[in-house]
């Protein structure tokens, strides 16, 4: 849970937020997410969403381009001692990050947006928000 916002430096680096490095752990994969973010998975999400990937029928296009999606931009990242990844240029160009990053807890993974993508995300998102929700989900409320 939580939004932190950091700054790439200029090699790439970003801070990930000390609540989410000790959840994450040593070694976890970034990967192109959808919604123009990066999507970040501690090793034991990621093994189980490739296990779920894994039985998705091949014979469907979809299937098939999704798991490409997903898997042909993931990289395993490594935290340095100042608690920094390097996100690769591929990852940044598909999130829009240059300079400025928001990174957020999305339940089982955090998830890394340009500022302005989250911001404008999120603004569109206020404005529907009662209504995505009585549409998907008992708050219980």
């Amino acid at each position: 849970m939580g939004e932190f916002q950091h700054t790439l430096d200029d090699k790439g680096r970003l801070i990930v937020p000390a609540k989410f490095r000790e959840e994450l752990g040593d070694r976890f994969v970034v990967t192109r997410g959808l919604d123009n973010c990066l999507f970040v998975y501690p090793a034991r999400e990621w093994s189980a969403l490739e296990e779920k990937l894994k039985n998705l029928p091949l014979t469907k296009g979809d299937a098939r381009a999704f798991v490409r999606f997903l898997f042909s931009g993931a990289t395993e990242c490594e935290v340095d001692k100042q608690g920094r990844i390097i996100l690769p240029q591929n990852l940044r160009d598909h999130a829009k990050i240059d300079k400025e990053a928001v990174v957020i807890g999305a339940s089982t993974r955090v998830e890394i947006w340009s500022k302005e993508k989250w911001e404008a995300y999120a603004r569109a998102a206020e404005e529907s928000f009662e209504s995505i929700a009585e549409n998907i989900v008992d708050l219980g409320i």
